[in-house]
């Protein structure tokens, strides 16, 4: 009768070695990092970091966290990862924990910027300028929003009869009477391109140009601004 007990042996033996192949296998580094990706901030803003640890067999698990600026007066961080820009500059953000056997940490650095200002979008609009006499008047012109007032420019197709005495521009929302209107200018220039530059007055109070003869108080002619 032949005995079995090698072959049992055997078997014991293997699967020995396949669980302790097993257990090698599993363990890994412990690892820890920021996984937030942010390389800068603005001032006065803030954002939420965020962290991840596996442990020793590659699971997530929860730990927790210490939090560290480089710099307080210029990225604070407070010890749920929250940071805020306070200043311009560049600090380093480190997040720690501590294991057993080590400490464990990450840093990332962070800029922190000036706010940026956007310049408003100024409005414009054009229109086309008219005689309303038998005096040679016309043109077309653009209005503009700036930051003091309005500015009118006269396209390079305008002319005007040099002819006219007392030639003046004026803003109206009447587009026969200069009754509330406010006074641009004299007309100096009585061909081609030239501006206006009106302080004080809005994009949107005026609706007209309104070309009159002052000295004689006639219309010659206008230009509708807008709706």
């Amino acid at each position: 009768m032949k005995t079995k007990f090698p072959i049992f042996l055997s078997a014991l033996i293997l699967l020995s070695a396949c669980v302790g192949d097993d257990f090698i296998e599993d363990f890994v580094e412990e690892e820890f990092q920021i996984t937030s990706n942010v390389d800068s901030l603005q001032v006065a803003s803030s954002i939420q970091l965020f962290t991840v640890f596996r442990n020793n067999i590659g699971q997530q698990e929860d730990v927790n966290v210490d939090w560290l600026s480089s710099d307080d007066d210029v990225i604070r961080v407070e010890q749920d990862g929250t940071v805020t820009a306070i200043a311009e500059g560049e600090v380093s953000i480190v997040a720690r924990i501590q294991r057993p056997e080590q400490e464990l940490s990450d840093t990332i650095h962070i800029v922190s910027t000036a706010i940026e200002v956007s310049e408003p979008d100024l409005q414009t609009t054009t229109g086309t300028i008219q005689t309303t006499t038998f005096y040679v008047l016309e043109g077309s012109f653009e209005y503009t929003e700036t930051d003091s007032g309005v500015r009118i420019d006269i396209a390079d197709d305008y002319e005007a009869s040099s002819r006219l005495p007392g030639l003046y521009l004026y803003l109206s929302n009447n587009p026969n009477s200069i009754a509330g209107a406010h006074e641009v200018s004299e007309v100096t220039t009585f061909t081609g391109e030239h501006s206006y530059e009106v302080e004080g007055v809005g994009f949107s109070d005026y609706s007209y140009l309104l070309y009159y003869c002052k000295p004689f108080n006639v219309k010659v002619g206008d230009g509708k601004i807008q709706d």
